[in-house]
């Protein structure tokens, strides 16, 4: 072995093919002072006895973009280092058996025309004839994209670690990392039993070991192995080679052809964690005990699909590990806890088709200082310390890897690890028939059943079974008041004599405002992308309240405690456990309040965008007046144990003002009726306020101005190439979800980012980022694919409901346009308001 040099550029720990791959992109980018370390041997984990499939159609518009990246650089690989990989791009076909799932087939096939994928929507007699041992006759359709491949998983991750020591590149084999070292909340090493390694960043592609390794650095890396099983058959004369993978995701059923031979594995909806008591130290290339029970039933299925199975010998019986995180999607990025040290995990069975695009923009995030694109889908910074806890990840992992093959429903939540965190008024909701989603662990009501009716979900791609219920929340909402438990909301607070103009620093909008006052406000990164968009409430001349997201509680909490300067008289507090929140909206919301409280809340007295400690009911809570549904409403921040006495008043004094528990499904069609953006969604940290429509949301002439507002000032002047518009489908009949194409004049110019059916105006509503290229929106055919099916569809850049913000303002209804007290972008707004007129 080479001598163990005592500095390095950046260590990675785990040679599977995703650390490799890292190695390899770093090299590339110049970064050629490169460390990694193997326990044992390159591909020992998990990839060596990985399927080696690769597919770019994922769930999501940039997990799809990262597997596209990943077929395009194993398409070359070979001829950039010598070493064969055995990529061929064979096709893949993906079976339905029923309408629901051909409608999927169908939306993911419009998706992959957003990014230029090949992609072709066949019959099931178009599907035998690509695979001519198939018995179709259960069939409905299939959907094949020919430019998916498959590839030998050790060969290919030889090749990206010869690329990389080609590079400059040293990989060390048999080398363990026992910790890596952190000193001052940065990672500066790694130690081992020949000596420790500094370095500037430290990446931990350790595979199953992450979860250990970034827990004894003080990081959360959550995934647990889960045994998956495959059979390789004996060679089958007469096999046409080079079929297309084939996907009977309604059988659980995977299958592809290999040198004669069929590989045929199963993601099973039930599925058996392993390696509860921790991963033998010695365990390299080792598989785990047969269980031809528990897959027994599955391999019968994928004899009934391809008949010349049964008839086949079966040469291998293979089970081995793989890693599973609890949302199905892998971890990269920088953790929250630890500057500089990285994770690229838990990549739940699509490793070898998601490390060449992970490896890529991972390495750009080490050298730049930030992602090159928008990452939210797998950021590490998603995750919580909660989600450390073994036993959790332990049942979640039941569940997770037969995700991969189970129905993508809308609005479908996991069954396992459930009631991690409840409100303080969970058991309230539960008896008055609250039907609970899962959001960053939050149980939290979605919708209400009625008496009689099961709090349970019934999944389709249509209108589901809890739609006219949300949609009775969603007009009692519009037409007298909604109380909606918000408690998940993510609240921080930052005091000191220094808090004001830290934070000024970080928010885009000018939060030196009086005590009393909410501003909501963007938090920019230096090149103009969103990172964050929070209301900020002034509680004292030295105290300010930031509400943010349950989903990001942790990214953001971390973006604002970074950029607090050092020698700042300021400090950052998580208080979310602290307050419950309640959010009374609707144009009786004034008139319910003032029977519980002396507060005036006339306009004049309580202004839109104030904030006040009132008496309520037996209670002292934070009134602040804000909206999130284009109502007249406040939102309530009340002491947890205050919560249960302040809700119990609210439903009785709201019997007989029309008072109706209303869940988050009536809170996101609400919203998309106003236009209000959904960070994640509609705005991420790769688009700025130009394009999304927030710019009244930035003061750019503030004392000591903010971050990304250089960026934002070169680009000010400039017509946007895309903008955020407002969708509405013209059908009523329809439904918007996410990622379907836009088209005018019947070429696509953009994609849907968020939908939702507004019950007010009567059809499905969406958001999106279109083409511009100088051209009115108005005066071309615009239409929506849904499901393979054009739709015509109109665009707006203005809200769909009350454009004017009367509703909002309380001002009435024969208040002539331009007149009374008009929201301006040096008031108060409320969170995440519509979208700036043209």
């Amino acid at each position: 072995m080479a001598s163990l040099p005592e500095r390095a550029q950046v260590v990675i720990v785990g040679g599977g093919i995703v650390g490799c791959s890292v190695a390899y992109h770093l090299t590339l980018r110049g970064c050629t002072d490169v460390v990694l370390l193997e326990r044992k041997q390159l591909t020992s984990g998990t990839t060596w006895h990985a399927a080696g499939l690769v597919g770019q159609l994922r769930a999501t518009h940039n997990l799809t973009r990262l597997a596209q990246y990943t077929t395009e650089l194993y398409a070359t690989l070979e001829a950039q280092t010598g070493q064969a990989t055995g990529f061929l791009q064979i096709g893949s076909l993906g079976l339905a058996t029923n309408a629901e799932r051909m409608e999927e087939l169908r939306r993911g096939a419009a998706m992959a025309r957003c990014f230029g994928l090949e992609v072709n929507v066949l019959t099931s007699d178009e599907a035998r004839a690509l695979w001519p041992l198939m018995a179709a006759d259960d069939l409905v359709g299939a959907v094949h994209l020919p430019r998916d491949g498959q590839t030998n998983p050790i060969d290919t991750t030889q090749a990206l670690a010869k690329g990389a020591r080609m590079r400059g590149a040293r990989i060390f084999e048999n080398l363990a990392v026992d910790e890596i070292v952190v000193e001052g909340g940065r990672a500066v090493g790694v130690r081992t039993a020949l000596g420790d390694i500094r370095a500037e960043a430290v990446v931990n592609c350790a595979g199953m070991w992450a979860h250990d390794l970034g827990a004894r650095a003080g990081a959360t890396v959550p995934l647990h192995a889960a045994e998956h099983f495959y059979v390789v058959t004996e060679p089958m004369p007469g096999l046409p080679p080079h079929l297309p993978v084939l996907r009977d995701a309604d059988n659980c059923t995977y299958i592809k052809e290999d040198a004669g031979k069929l590989l045929v594995g199963w993601f099973e909806p039930v599925a058996k964690p392993w390696g509860m008591d921790g991963i033998p130290e010695s365990f390299a290339f080792d598989s785990l005990p047969d269980d031809l029970e528990h897959i027994e039933p599955l391999l019968e299925a994928a004899v009934r699909r391809v008949p010349a199975l049964g008839e086949a010998g079966i040469q291998l019986f293979f089970n081995g590990p793989e890693s599973f995180t609890p949302d199905d999607r892998y971890l990269l990025g920088e953790t929250a806890e630890v500057r500089g040290l990285f994770v690229a995990a838990g990549f739940n069975s699509i490793g070898i088709q998601s490390a060449g695009g992970a490896g890529k923009v991972l390495s750009d995030w080490i050298i730049d200082g930030h992602p090159p694109m928008d990452l939210w889908d797998v950021d590490i910074r998603r995750t919580l310390p909660f989600q450390r806890n073994r036993r959790y990840l332990r049942d979640r992992t039941v569940e997770s890897l037969g995700l991969l093959y189970d129905m993508h429903w809308p609005f479908r939540q996991p069954t396992t690890a459930r009631g991690v965190r409840r409100s303080t008024l969970h058991d309230r909701l539960a008896e008055r028939g609250a039907c609970f989603g899962e959001a960053a662990g939050w149980e939290r009501p979605n919708w209400f059943a009625p008496e009689g009716e099961a709090a349970q979900y019934r999944y389709t791609f249509g209108r589901q079974n809890w739609f006219p219920h949300s949609a009775a929340e969603h007009r009692a909402t519009r037409e007298a008041v909604g109380l909606f438990d918000l408690s998940s909301f993510a609240k921080f607070v930052l005091d000191g004599a220094d808090a004001e103009a830290a934070l000024n620093r970080i928010c885009a909008n000018d939060i030196a405002i009086p005590v009393g006052q909410v501003v909501y406000t963007p938090w920019l990164n230096e090149r103009g992308g969103i990172e964050a968009d929070v209301t900020v409430t002034r509680e004292s001349e030295t105290r300010f309240l930031i509400v943010t997201a349950a989903a990001t509680q942790a990214r953001d909490f971390a973006w604002l405690t970074r950029n607090i300067p050092a020698e700042a008289r300021a400090t950052a507090l998580d208080v979310t456990s602290a307050q419950a929140v309640l959010g009374i909206m609707g144009p009786r919301s004034r008139e319910l309040l003032s029977l519980l409280t002396d507060a005036d809340l006339s306009n004049a007295a309580f202004p839109f965008g104030t904030s006040r400690v009132v008496d309520l009911a037996y209670a002292r809570v934070r009134a602040s007046r804000i909206t999130y549904v284009g109502e007249l409403g406040w939102e309530l921040f009340i002491p947890t144990e205050f919560a249960q006495g302040v809700f119990d008043a609210l439903m009785a004094a709201g019997r007989d003002l029309g008072l109706r528990l209303a869940g988050y499904h009536a809170l996101n069609s609400l919203r998309m009726e106003k236009g209000y953006r959904h960070w994640g969604h509609d705005i991420t940290d790769e688009d700025t306020p130009l394009e999304s429509g927030l710019s009244f949301a930035v003061a750019w002439d503030k004392n000591g101005g903010f971050i990304g507002r250089e960026a934002l000032l070169r680009r000010r002047d400039h017509v946007p190439s895309r903008r955020l518009v407002g969708i509405a489908l013209e059908s009523p009949d329809h439904l918007l979800y996410h990622n379907e194409p836009i088209l005018r004049d019947g070429r696509i110019i953009g994609r849907v980012t968020s939908g939702m059916f507004g019950h007010t105006v009567g059809r499905a509503l969406g958001l999106g980022y279109v083409a511009t290229n100088g051209q009115a929106l108005t005066a071309h055919r615009i239409e929506v694919d849904v499901a393979g099916e054009r739709v015509p569809a109109r665009l707006s850049l203005e809200p769909f409901y009350d454009p004017e913000d009367r509703r909002i303002q309380d001002l009435p209804a024969e208040t002539e346009l331009g007149r009374g007290p008009a929201i301006t972008p040096s008031m108060p707004l409320p969170r995440q308001l519509r979208s700036e007129t043209p």
